[in-house]
């Protein structure tokens, strides 16, 4: 967390810009700004076939072994980070993010977990979650 301390003097009309700030004082001013590093989402699309649900992620230019993915309760999240390249250029055009990335899916219905699979190909993380079926609880005697 970084700290700022903003100083303004009465400007030539005699008002000072700062103290139309909600609860500021006129003299001093502190901001906190959290610092952290950029994190970007991957395009994601989610849907529905009968038995699973599908995310599908486009993160080109990856390895398996970049991706991190969890299940927690009913949240799905997947990380990574894209590596750059180091050699050095000037860019006319810079739209490809690199860096760490992050995405989270809220699951609205059960998954069976010992089920999941993952495969990244041609640029597509693919993550199927095969829906939970009920099971069948016999009483005993």
């Amino acid at each position: 967390m970084v700290e700022v301390l903003l100083k303004s003097k009465n400007t030539p009309l005699g008002r000072n810009p700062l103290s139309e700030l909600s609860g500021a004082n006129p003299e001093t001013t502190r901001w906190r700004i959290a610092t952290r590093p950029h994190v970007w989402r991957p395009p994601t699309d989610v849907f529905e076939t009968e038995d699973a649900i599908i995310v599908r992620v486009e993160v080109a230019g990856m390895r398996e072994s970049d991706f991190s993915i969890h299940l927690l309760d009913r949240s799905l999240v997947i990380r990574g980070a894209r590596q750059d390249i180091q050699e050095r250029r000037s860019y006319h055009q810079l739209e490809i993010p690199f860096g760490e990335f992050s995405t989270e899916i809220d699951l609205l219905i059960p998954v069976a977990t010992d089920q999941i699979e993952a495969v990244y190909r041609d640029g597509f993380l693919r993550v199927t979650l095969p829906k939970a079926r009920p099971h069948q609880i016999k009483i005993g005697e």
